[in-house]
């Protein structure tokens, strides 16, 4: 099945949902017969919602097996098993659903086209309830207490509730995903599900040249019977512009700028790219964004330029040493950040680093080795062990104390990404087109520190612009 045609089924399928008619909705989909990972999520959400609790594993098991980092198909296998009372394989699945997370606090599937947010809080509050019900009562409070340092406000009075219920040994309800919320095939694609056929009856013969290593594409080598009579068409015009080149495989675009293609479909590249992309037209689309939407270029890093480095004192000490004598310092807090600093380095220095990134005082920071303080760092550890037993890499923990009265955080600079920027060093801030992002310092006149989605980390300031001032 063409990718045209399951696109097809699938938006189909959602117009049936949007319709409450789950029946039709899980028949077509059950009739689509290549389903992408999203499409058996979809699957198994229905059958969930129909009780049909082995139908919903095997959906479930087949979304997992073709996106294994799908964290959210994790969590929909937990509640059934959990529906199945199978809760030591639901505490598996939770768990894992909480390991896909990767220390965020949330995860927003909105850009991937499914309305729905999962936090680490819920997921760790659903592993308490399966360990409850195995009688692991302190398992379950021990997971509660974690959820608590992944909590939002919003979801905090649960986490207390389950809390307060474990403490008496008694059980509390689980946080279920609501299965009429479906993955959504992209709107942009749907849009041009009609096919257009600027070409006519025009004929041509691919001819496949080894010497072309530009993969993806075959040239082609057009053949006209004869002259055509009159004058050509002006869309006819602009698609003939390039050179024609026929698709060797199929291509399922993943953002709004790449173009779904299928083996036999003819392409005419205007630009071929070093990194094996290429520009091209399309049935009268253009894989190319126009100029103005253009993304800047990635101004170039100065060496020894590490998010947690706003002050040129600390930027001029950091250029001036060497990458051998370089250590990173993740710190799992609130948000996840890291910051850089002399292998060596004292208790001091460390604190007053971090302190100073989250804009407290150094006495209202604590600092561990484990997720419980119970390694807790202060001026008497031996900092010369960690730092040789850690090779350069360090993962800290960070607790703190309330911000005092006087000291207030009310003012925050608010940005908005004007176009998707991906992480290419540890101590980058990755963000899609549309971001909000909360700006914490100039790092120079090119880059920037702020935090986003649960991460901080610094990124280029072209890559943004000012919101308001909140």
């Amino acid at each position: 099945m063409s990718f045209l045609d399951t696109l097809r089924q699938w938006d189909d399928a959602i117009t049936c949902v949007d319709r409450s008619d789950l029946t039709e909705a899980l028949r077509i989909f059950l009739d689509i017969q290549e389903p992408n990972s999203k499409i058996c999520f979809n699957i198994g959400c229905l059958q969930l919602l129909n009780q049909n609790l082995d139908a919903a594993e095997k959906a479930f098991d087949c979304s997992i097996c073709k996106d294994e980092h799908l964290a959210v198909a994790f969590f929909q296998r937990g509640i059934t098993f959990y529906k199945q009372n199978r809760y030591e394989e639901s505490v598996g699945d939770f768990h894992l659903a909480f390991k896909a997370l990767r220390g965020n606090q949330l995860i927003d599937y909105k850009a991937l086209g499914l309305r729905y947010k999962l936090y680490a809080c819920e997921v760790l509050h659903n592993m308490a309830l399966a360990e409850a019900h195995l009688g692991q009562w302190e398992k379950a409070q021990k997971n509660l207490a974690k959820a608590l340092e992944y909590k939002t406000d919003a979801k905090l009075s649960i986490i207390d509730r389950a809390m307060q219920s474990t403490l008496k040994q008694k059980l509390f309800k689980a946080v279920e995903f609501p299965s009429a919320v479906l993955f959504r095939p992209n709107k942009h694609y749907v849009a041009e599900l009609e096919k257009k056929d600027y070409l006519g009856k025009a004929k041509v013969v691919a001819s496949v040249v080894p010497q072309d290593h530009f993969s993806g594409f075959a040239p082609l080598q057009p053949h006209v019977e004869q002259e055509p009579s009159g004058p050509k068409e002006p869309e006819v015009l602009r698609a003939l512009e390039g050179d024609p080149h026929i698709v060797r495989y199929e291509f399922i675009p993943e953002t709004s700028d790449e173009l779904a293609v299928v083996p036999g479909n003819i392409v005419f590249v205007l630009q071929k790219g070093s990194d094996n992309w290429a520009s091209v037209l399309f049935n009268g689309r253009q894989l190319i964004e126009p100029p103005s939407r253009v993304p800047p270029t990635r101004p170039e890093r100065k060496q020894g330029l590490l998010r947690g480095e706003s002050s040129s004192q600390d930027f001029q000490q950091r250029e001036a040493q060497t990458a051998d004598n370089l250590c990173i310092v993740k710190v799992y807090y609130k948000f996840n950040f890291a910051v850089s600093l002399a292998s060596g380095s004292t208790y001091k220095t460390l604190i007053e680093k971090i302190s100073k990134k989250l804009n407290r005082s150094p006495s209202s920071v604590t600092l561990s080795l484990a997720s419980d303080a119970t390694s807790a760092l202060n001026d008497n550890t031996d900092m010369e062990s960690i730092w040789s037993a850690q090779n350069k890499h360090i993962t800290l923990w960070c607790h703190t104390k309330e911000q005092p009265a006087e000291n207030p955080q009310n003012n925050e600079t608010v940005l908005v990404a004007l176009h998707s920027y991906e992480s290419t060093n540890p101590e980058d801030l990755g963000f899609n087109q549309g971001d909000k992002i909360t700006f914490i310092s100039k790092i120079n006149q090119d880059w920037l520190e702020g935090h986003s989605n649960g991460n901080t980390g610094i990124f280029p300031a072209s890559f943004v612009e000012k919101v308001n001032d909140q």
